[in-house]
């Protein structure tokens, strides 16, 4: 395989480009290559009774690992970290993180098998570090999960603006609001590409905040008589310190139900992410309480088998037990794919008389995504005035709807591929369709070790 032009900057997703999750993005220039997140997905396998855990084939950059200046983790989310314990061996390079995304990295590695660097190089949002030919600045960026910085990265005489996961977010609970100085600035100093997030670019207008969030939360829980149990996902640090706000103000206990909630929740409290109020009790304490006391914040709410609300609905969690009158609220939307576990779950507590609040179907905001709706997307890409828009982190219907409202945004010219497909970024853009050959691999529990899955099909983008 021949490699790029030494001259060219280029990017090469291993994963997450036609595909929502295990993203694994690559930066070449002048034969070194920057490595952006390492995450996993999860494929339901039939017959299993738990998804199986796929992350990307890394063969391409292994194998030239000497070339590999460094992989950057661009915040606390499973599909941008969740591989990295099972594949740092095969890389064995400098790995950078924000305080809180290090603290659960550590934290996944203690409680699962896998490898990481003793050490892991802990970045403040706002800094800019040189790493090969690569001048990466950490911007910070509002998002579902405190500390997700987008990169400016800065090649050559060419500058790269990566978005990560993102969303506008005035009002985010936890740490710093929405801010479009820094990214005006850039704007004005020039970007040549922008790769950015399409997970909800065929949605108008724009996300919610989880400011709006926690009032609708208030609002549905003062109504609430008996136990209220609420599940959200467990990387929310903010809808947690949320329910602390909420139980204080209406005379009950928040407990932490799930051990992903409580493994986020310590790794918040090591890193200063959670206020004073939040003080949640032990989870046994949970069932001594009276109903009226008790408040829960619980993980599974996409039916997960095993998770916290799965064993409730089951009446197998060791410390907490739902009755008829009590209220479960669904603070999350339900995933694709999922549809029929997340029907199992309500359908199952309906069935025992406890009422289920669902954020769609509340006329309460009841959850926030976390990635830009097309409002969101135009004020990015009018504040950045791009000469080049790649989508990723979408399905191929996703990433077509963020390169029209590129486009309609002014950006003179759009890119779609998929994994595998080398995008030249600068001095002249372009593709080269199914460069790199990509493919999954699967943890198997049974031998403790990586097993290949399939190989993509080939390309069928439009350039």
């Amino acid at each position: 395989m021949s490699s790029a032009p030494r001259n060219d900057v280029t990017f090469l997703p291993l994963g997450g480009c036609g595909e929502i999750g295990m993203n694994c993005n690559l930066f070449g220039h002048d034969g070194q290559w920057l490595a952006v997140d390492c995450g996993i997905t999860l494929e339901q396998v039939p017959g299993a009774p738990r998804p199986s855990v796929q992350m990307p084939d890394l063969s391409f950059i292994s194998a030239r690992r000497e070339q590999l200046s460094a992989l950057i983790i661009t915040h606390a989310h499973e599909d941008h970290l969740g591989a990295l314990p099972y594949l740092w061996e095969q890389l064995r390079c400098p790995v950078y993180a924000t305080p809180f995304a290090a603290a659960v990295l550590r934290h996944k590695t203690r409680s699962r098998r896998g490898t990481l660097p003793s050490s892991l190089i802990e970045v403040e949002p706002g800094e800019t570090i040189t790493l090969g030919p690569f001048d990466v600045e950490w911007l910070p960026i509002t998002h579902s999960t405190p500390e997700t910085c987008a990169l400016s990265i800065t090649v050559g005489d060419s500058r790269i603006f990566h978005t990560a996961d993102w969303k506008i977010d005035n009002d985010p609970v936890v740490g710093p609001a929405w801010s479009s100085r820094r990214f005006r600035e850039l704007g004005e100093e020039g970007i040549d590409a922008v790769i950015c997030d399409s997970t909800n670019a065929l949605r108008g207008g724009y996300s919610p905040t989880e400011g709006q969030v926690a009032s609708g939360l208030a609002k549905v829980i003062q109504s609430c008589e008996g136990r209220v149990v609420v599940g959200c996902f467990s990387s929310n640090v903010a809808r947690m310190q949320t329910l602390a706000t909420i139980a204080a103000k209406t005379g009950r206990y928040l407990g932490v139900l799930g051990r992903s909630a409580e493994g986020m929740a310590r790794c918040a409290e090591q890193v200063g992410l959670l206020s004073r109020d939040f003080q949640p009790i032990h989870a046994e304490h949970l069932g001594y309480l009276p109903p009226a006391e008790v408040l829960a914040v619980a993980t599974g709410s996409q039916g997960e088998w095993g998770a916290a609300l799965n064993r409730l609905l089951t009446q197998t969690h060791p410390d907490l037990s739902l009755d008829a009158g009590d209220t479960v609220i669904l603070s999350s939307k339900t995933i694709p794919g999922n549809e029929a576990s997340v029907e199992r779950l309500v359908g199952g507590l309906r069935a025992r008389d406890i009422r289920v609040i669902a954020a769609d179907d509340s006329d309460e905001p009841l959850h926030a995504s976390g990635h830009p709706c097309q409002g969101e997307l135009t004020d990015l890409y009018r504040l950045l005035k791009p000469a080049l828009v790649i989508p990723v982190h979408g399905e191929q219907n996703h990433m077509a709807a963020n390169a029209k409202v590129a486009r309609a945004a002014g950006v003179s010219a759009t890119l779609t591929g998929r994994n595998g497909d080398l995008f030249y970024l600068s001095p002249t853009p372009g593709v080269r369709r199914r460069f790199a050959n990509v493919g999954r691999l699967a943890w198997c529990e049974e031998t403790e070790r990586l097993i290949g899955v399939t190989q993509q099909a080939p390309s069928t983008a439009d350039a």
